[in-house]
């Protein structure tokens, strides 16, 4: 399945800042993953399988490509399908500086349910991250956390300390830093900002 995941997934390498604020060596232009939704439907069976025992009642992605893969899955479950939206903030020490949001009208529909969030790729977790709080600010009950694959230790650090199952179908080794600990910043190499992962 790993494979299958890496097919579809354009990487490129240099320097990179993530939305979270932090810094890396790996860019995937996710943009590209559902430009052949045809190619992307097997993937979301696959991951629908693995968060079927879960028993969620609605599963949500964030804006954008997350929104994409969770809408699949969602429609392979046959459960309700919600996403979020990002918003940019002031960050005190330059960190995950973006909220998500869901839309006021489905903020009710979901309040009392169980939730599966659904991700393409996640890094440091920005997005889903800011998909958590706010489904709980809403009264939802998430249930588990699922991806097309993650990169590095983070997300899954990040899933265990918050008690979710994470369900992925493949995984890739990541460099992840903080802005001021980032050796490619330390050996002058210059900082692609070009694109917003």
């Amino acid at each position: 399945m790993q494979e299958r995941v890496l097919e579809l997934l354009s990487a490129r390498d240099g320097h990179f800042r993530y939305e979270s604020g932090h810094h890396g060596s790996l860019w995937l232009d996710l943009e590209l993953l559902c430009l052949r939704p045809r190619r992307l439907r097997p993937l979301a069976t696959a991951l629908a399988e693995r968060l079927a025992p879960h028993r969620m009642e609605c599963v949500c992605g964030p804006l954008v490509e997350g929104a994409f893969v969770a809408q699949l899955v969602a429609a392979e479950l046959e459960v309700m399908f919600a996403y979020t939206r990002p918003a940019r903030r002031v960050s005190d020490d330059g960190l995950f500086p973006v909220d998500y949001s869901l839309p006021q009208p489905l903020r009710a529909q979901l309040a009392h349910r169980r939730v599966a969030i659904v991700n393409d790729v996640i890094n440091a977790g920005s997005a889903v991250r800011g998909t958590l709080a706010d489904l709980r600010r809403c009264g939802a009950w998430p249930v588990a956390i699922g991806t097309l694959a993650v990169l590095g230790e983070a997300a899954a650090d990040f899933a265990r300390r918050d008690g979710l199952p994470l369900e992925t179908l493949a995984a890739l080794p990541a460099d992840l830093w903080l802005p001021g600990a980032c050796p490619l910043c330390a050996a002058g190499q210059p900082l692609d900002d070009g694109v917003e992962a």
